[in-house]
């Protein structure tokens, strides 16, 4: 980041001193030189780089200064060498006597950054020296929101962001303290270098928008609004706000453009949103929790009609992945802001976020959260194409009968709802869980009534109870195993089926496992199938067939090509399974 250097004239007149946290470099210095120091600085405890300070001390004597140096050159240069996961703040200060010098502001890197050739350097104070393997790898990765920028000060807090905080840490019992007693025991205030200074945390939750944009600029947040499910959009805004106003904001834009629909359960009515403010708000405070600070990207929200996407920077914290999210134990990638929102109230400190999302969604008859993964990012959809309207009223009452039906519960009642029958290795995927480890939940589910099965060993499939299946509108239908995979090739006769708004009518149409096999055939005949075919052949709504082929996509059987229900084909998987 740079600052103009009419701007940024320090009124201080006495330079940092070389040593440990400081290098003072000669004005014949190029960009790339310079950049190696930053670098080092960046790989021992970070601080400040000086160009120039040696040079004459008064204007009009001829001499070159470092106001030749432009700041962008060396960002650049920084950038380059660093793979641009170096952020450092670069500006022109005049001396008492008028020559300029420049001050580069080095935070400490979260990770060793190595040269694009391999070499890894450090300051040890008096020279860049070679680090080797051993002492590149020990220590964890330090907290990056915990860094206090060199250059940082109280006059980068915004005292209506420090307000707004307080207001939030009445949960904390913390609102009776005086405002940098507040700041302090929260850590967003440290001393340092002789004065109370913030921490980058300390910016993200309560800086001045020139803070924001000097220190984190990559703290923004861009928001997309697309009327239709294509990725054209017809609204944008970008917002770089501390986190509490960024929060603010979003939930105004969605709300904007979020509708609901009533469900009434006896004497109360429930209100089912298309998004549910308690969902997304976990989610965008997960994204701005946990993104990776250290990366120049900004987390960009999509708000289409069917869906909202959250696309953010660094990916999941090591080791979890979308297949074990819900049991993985919790990690912190910044800790000490994690800790302050948990302290505040906003987020859980067990880390029970996506817990309660998912159950939040599945209790309102939707999908479950979708996370996609990618080396250096993530990106999580709450889908909203329609909801189950008796399930919701079904969940609602066995709430009140059974006092509760844990998460583990509502995913397995979910997919059977959705899917008709699963098999024990089907729901244990659904449920994160190793196979054997389901056997417990499922009986305690047969006691309740609440699911049957048929079969045995690996060959056992579970459905819906039939009193459930009453609960839900459906007549109940007595299990039939699905055909071998040598059958599928031929379309099963089926009677017109009828379905409901909130899912088929289990008793008059066909199975899921004839549905599917309807779908496989027309895809192998055809050489694709569509979300029309599908629905022409089975007399399905746009959401049943939507779900029966993504399911198919999800397990390995099809291929999507194209994009949108209107766009996309599904073509098999392997070219083996295509009669010629």
């Amino acid at each position: 980041m740079t600052l103009d250097s009419a701007e940024a004239i320090s009124p201080l007149g006495v330079l940092p001193p070389p040593g440990p946290s400081c290098v003072h470099l000669p004005l014949n210095v190029t960009p790339q030189e310079l950049a190696r120091y930053a670098v080092g600085l960046a790989n021992a405890r970070g601080g400040t780089v000086v160009v120039g300070a040696d040079a004459p001390k008064a204007q009009g004597t001829g001499e070159r200064d470092a106001g030749e140096l432009h700041p962008l050159m060396v960002t650049h240069a920084i950038f380059e060498l660093s793979g641009g996961r170096l952020t450092v703040n670069v500006q022109h200060w005049r001396q008492p006597g008028g020559a300029k010098v420049l001050v580069v502001f080095v935070p400490q890197a979260p990770y060793v950054l190595a040269a694009p050739d391999g070499a890894v350097l450090a300051w040890d104070g008096s020279h860049l020296v070679p680090v080797t393997p051993a002492q590149s790898e020990p220590a964890p990765q330090p907290d990056y929101t915990a860094v206090v920028p060199p250059d940082a000060s109280l006059a980068d807090l915004d005292p209506h962001e420090v307000a707004r905080l307080r207001g939030l840490g009445q949960k904390g019992g913390l609102s009776h303290l005086p405002d940098l007693d507040f700041l302090r025991e929260l850590g967003l205030l440290v001393p340092s270098g002789g004065a109370l200074r913030p921490t980058l945390a300390g910016i993200l939750l309560a800086g001045t928008p020139a803070a924001l944009k000097a220190h984190v600029p990559q703290a923004e947040v861009c928001f997309y609004h697309h009327q239709t499910p294509d990725v054209e959009f017809q609204f944008r805004e970008d917002l770089l706000r501390p986190i509490p106003a960024l929060l603010t904001r979003l939930a105004e834009l969605i709300q904007a453009r979020n509708r609901f629909t009533p469900v009434q359960v006896g004497l109360f009515r429930i209100e089912v949103w298309d998004q549910d403010e308690a969902v997304y708000r976990e989610a965008l405070l997960n994204a701005l929790t946990h993104r990776d600070y250290t990366l120049r990207d900004a987390v960009h929200v999509h708000h289409y009609p069917d869906r909202l996407e959250i696309m953010n920077p660094g990916g999941l914290p090591g080791g979890i992945t979308p297949g074990n999210i819900l049991r993985h134990q919790p990690k912190r990638r910044n800790p000490l802001l994690a800790e302050v929102l948990a302290r505040l109230g906003l987020v859980e400190r067990a880390g029970v976020g996506v817990d309660k999302m998912y159950q939040l969604m599945l209790r309102h008859g939707k999908e479950p959260p979708e996370y996609t993964t990618y080396p250096d990012a993530v990106t999580l959809t709450l889908h909203s194409p329609g909801f189950d309207a008796e399930f919701v009223r079904f969940v609602a009452r066995k709430q009140e009968e059974m006092q509760t039906l844990s998460l583990d519960m509502l995913i397995v009642l979910s997919l059977l709802a959705r899917e008709g029958e699963a098999t024990r290795a089907g729901l244990a995927r659904a449920l994160q869980l190793p196979e054997d480890r389901t056997p417990r939940l499922l009986r305690s589910m047969e006691e309740h009534r609440l699911i049957t099965r048929s079969g045995v060993g690996r060959g056992i499939a579970y459905v819906l109870s039939e009193e459930v299946q009453r609960a839900l509108g459906r007549e109940p239908k007595r299990h039939v195993p699905p055909p071998p995979p040598a059958e599928a090739a031929s379309v099963p006769s089926v009677r017109k089926p009828r379905f409901s708004r909130t899912g088929p009518d289990l008793a008059s149409g066909p199975t899921p496992a004839e549905v599917r096999a309807v779908a496989l055939a027309l895809a192998r005949e055809q050489g694709r199938v569509r979300n029309r075919d599908l629905r022409d052949a089975c007399d399905l709504n746009t959401q049943q067939a939507w779900r029966v082929l993504r399911r198919l996509v999800l397990e390995g059987h099809l291929v999507k090509r194209g994009r949108g229900t209107r766009d996309a084909a599904y073509e098999l998987s392997s070219p083996a399974g295509r009669s010629d």
